[in-house]
């Protein structure tokens, strides 16, 4: 038997083992477009390679998927983080989480992941053909016809790994086999601030914080950063996962609210600046700072409100009191524009999952192609997600069911 993976990927290394080790007599060849493997595995978590996330509970863990969420329910019951971790373990490769639940190899290095997996292709036999993008793929009674530059050659099955394509016309290829698509748009991206002077505070980061758009329903939380070009971090990056659609039909330009205190609401802060007052009447409010953010934040919404840093905490008044608090529960800043880092580009849309038998990853429409990996229309946040679909249908991919 003769298999083709099509993308040299996480998501098709994944499927090229499982498929060697469930059908030990095929031909199993990987087919990569460029001359670089595993390039998004290199560059992840800033060269770590966030493996995986430590939510052990697959109730919870579909949670962190906006599209695809129904749909992973079954194919983690087949292959979940739990499994992700001990694969790795026990071909000698210790996972470790962080406290935010991110994990990395305990080498804090991205070739360890990667030398684990060419490991395994060159144990297994596996073939490696680089350089070679797929023209066309025509299925030919029960063969599959691949088109490349110098040559044509039949397969039996076929796995498609390609990953997301950041253009429609990226899945003209899959759409001539009878797929529909779902429009791809970015996901994953930071937001831009041009006319926002709270850049000048790039590196600045607040451990949580709660994001919202308002007249959407789109609200996230967890830690922010700020930089040269706008905001980032979890918070943000969740909020663009969640709200991919929403944002590009927004044209990117829209306004966010920050409350700076996380989960803490009015009366809660309230409590905390009044019994500060009241304990330290004669502190410079400069000097004060009793809900702990970064000093240059907190210098910074002092300034953008006009409340003199000089002024003792007795000296501010009910009113400089409630602006304050107003700011920061229900600070705005305006989006104009995103960035998104290309190497670690991620879609949301791609393969309609109403055309895929979830629990084998083969197209409904053709029989004998499967999907793994991004070319699906499934997508994590940020924090190792992606990396999990990509094992997970990879694995499921690779087994033919």
């Amino acid at each position: 038997m003769e298999i083709a993976i099509i993308g040299g990927g996480a998501a098709g290394f994944f499927a090229a083992i499982s498929c060697k080790t469930h059908h030990p007599e095929a031909t199993v060849t990987i087919y990569e477009k460029t001359d670089k493997l595993l390039a998004k595995v290199k560059i992840s978590g800033g060269g770590r390679c966030n493996v995986t996330h430590a939510c052990f509970t697959n109730s919870q863990l579909v949670k962190y998927y906006p599209r695809g969420e129904k749909q992973l329910k079954k194919a983690f019951a087949q292959f979940t983080t739990t499994d992700t971790v001990k694969w790795f373990e026990s071909r000698g490769v210790r996972l470790k989480a962080e406290a935010d639940g991110r994990m990395f190899p305990v080498t804090d290095s991205s070739q360890t992941i990667i030398n684990c997996l060419l490991r395994e292709i060159d144990r297994l036999g596996i073939i490696i053909q680089m350089q070679q993008p797929v023209i066309s793929i025509e299925k030919e009674t029960d063969k599959f016809k691949l088109t490349f530059r110098d040559n044509v050659i039949y397969v039996d099955k076929l796995i498609v790994a390609t990953g997301g394509s950041p253009k429609l016309e990226g899945f003209d290829w899959l759409k001539k086999l009878g797929h529909s698509i779902e429009s791809p748009v970015p996901s994953l991206f930071t937001f831009n601030m041009p006319n926002e002077p709270i850049k000048s505070l790039m590196g600045v980061s607040v451990g949580n914080v709660s994001v919202r758009i308002p007249g959407t329903k789109l609200k996230t939380e967890g830690p922010l950063l700020i930089t040269h070009w706008g905001m980032s971090g979890p918070a943000i990056l969740k909020l663009s996962a969640w709200g991919a659609r929403v944002l590009k039909d927004l044209h990117y330009q829209f306004t966010i609210q920050i409350n700076w205190l996380g989960t803490m609401n009015e009366d809660q802060a309230r409590e905390i600046l009044v019994e500060e007052t009241r304990l330290h009447p004669k502190k410079k409010i400069s000097n004060s700072n009793p809900f702990q953010l970064p000093n240059r934040l907190y210098m910074f919404l002092l300034s953008k409100i006009d409340i003199n840093p000089e002024m003792t905490l007795e000296e501010v008044g009910k009113k400089n009191q409630n602006r304050l608090l107003n700011t920061l529960l229900n600070d705005e800043y305006k989006v104009k524009g995103k960035t998104t880092f290309k190497e670690e580009f991620v879609t949301c849309g791609g393969i309609n999952l109403n055309e895929v038998y979830i629990e084998t990853m083969e197209s409904k429409v053709c029989q004998g192609l499967y999907f793994a990996g991004e070319v699906l229309d499934i997508d994590g946040v940020t924090g190792g997600f992606n990396f999990q679909a990509a094992w997970t249908t990879g694995f499921i991919a690779g087994k033919l069911g």
